[in-house]
């Protein structure tokens, strides 16, 4: 073969991988900006749980899609290494937890459900090991523990901690225990459980078998607050804890050794007078962004967001901003994977909102024509 032929072939070669690896490269871009969105919806309209496409680039959402039937499908809760889902909802009239196979598609298939036996689940967390889950019961005030086996599917129930107690503070809503969220501390050694009935976060340690939950310890928040949702700071060394009533974040030091939490500061969400001037407000939930620079609250009643800047090497929050929802009772919100973009279910209003988030400041700024519609949606899930 001349040199003249050889250069020409190779030449050819080249240009073809280069065409070949930049193929590759926007294929991979591609799929990388399509983010999986499971949506659970409420007991009044809410008929099942849906799904869309978010796309990261362009912070569009797909119409949602039912992929599940299911009544009151409210929290939802993911399987830390397996394709499966988890829900709190009802089958037959009965409280359950039930399980989803996620197919390549997207869409859900009925794994199992086991009957949670005290009342009507309102939260729900997979443990890291992927051995139990936990529910806790607003009604019911309790705590259930449910095992999980190697594919997933939900056994009977194990354990069922019922709180003692109220903080008797906000008429009707504090006489008695009303666990509102469950969760884990980062290296997964305790779970805890705002509890808004008795002002106070629940602290139980995991079994180093993850077999079982024991009682540990008890954390206050200022009276009359309604503690509902929390977060720890990304380095993990604080809580936020989002005060249902009061519309504040108490902020706690956590020590991790000992699992132990203490109050330092109280972060308004809302100015007073605003406070006053709607009929009904009340906080529902609270989010960190990945950089740990930021946390956002949801404001029922005034519908909006407020966004605070995070100083975690002192555990302190500062209020940037409020921005409306562009909807009605923000009942959830959450970041997508790559924190550029905050979702902002509107209970009342049928519509899941998103808004481009500043990755320098963390303000949002509402995007006019990416709001999607479906029943009642109260929880917003990244897969």
């Amino acid at each position: 073969m001349s040199n003249l032929v050889r250069t020409y072939v190779n030449r050819k070669a080249l240009n073809y991988l280069i065409v070949l690896v930049a193929g590759c490269l926007l294929f991979s871009q591609s799929s990388m900006a399509k983010q999986d969105v499971y949506f659970g919806t409420g007991s009044k309209l809410g008929d099942g749980i849906y799904h869309s496409v978010f796309n990261d680039n362009t912070g569009r959402l797909s119409s949602p899609k039912k992929v599940a039937s299911v009544t009151a499908p409210g929290f939802l809760a993911k399987h830390p290494s397996l394709e499966v889902l988890y829900a709190v909802a009802k089958i037959n009239k009965q409280p359950v937890v039930v399980a989803y196979l996620i197919n390549a598609d997207a869409s859900l298939s009925l794994l199992n459900s086991s009957q949670i036996g005290d009342g009507v689940g309102a939260h729900i967390a997979v443990h890291p090991s992927g051995k139990f889950l936990l529910t806790a019961q607003y009604g019911g005030g309790s705590v259930a523990v449910f095992p999980l086996d190697e594919g997933g599917a939900v056994q009977k129930r194990s354990q069922l901690f019922e709180h003692q107690g109220g903080a008797n503070v906000v008429p009707k809503r504090q006489q008695s225990p009303h666990p509102h969220w469950v969760g884990f501390s980062p290296d997964a050694k305790y779970a805890l459980v705002p509890d808004l009935g008795m002002d106070s976060i629940v602290i139980y340690r995991v079994s180093n078998d993850y077999s079982h939950l024991e009682q540990h310890s008890r954390a206050d928040t200022i009276p009359g607050g309604g503690p509902r949702h929390m977060r720890f700071s990304t380095n993990g060394d604080y809580i936020y804890l989002l005060n249902e009533f009061a519309l504040s974040v108490s902020t706690f030091r956590y020590e991790a050794d000992k699992g132990l939490a203490t109050l330092v500061h109280v972060t308004p969400a809302l100015d007073e007078k605003t406070k006053q001037q709607e009929a009904f407000n009340s906080a529902s939930e609270i989010v960190v962004h990945p950089s740990g620079k930021f946390v956002y609250s949801a404001n029922r009643g005034h519908d909006s967001v407020s966004v605070f800047s995070s100083d975690e090497q002192r555990g302190t929050l500062a209020l940037q901003e409020v921005e409306h929802i562009r909807g009605s009772f923000p009942r959830n919100i959450n970041l997508d994977h790559t924190g550029k973009w905050l979702f902002a279910a509107g209970q009342h209003s049928n519509t899941v909102s998103v808004f481009s988030v500043d990755q320098s400041r963390g303000l949002l700024q509402y995007q006019t024509r990416n709001t999607v519609n479906l029943p009642e949606p109260i929880c917003i899930l990244f897969n």
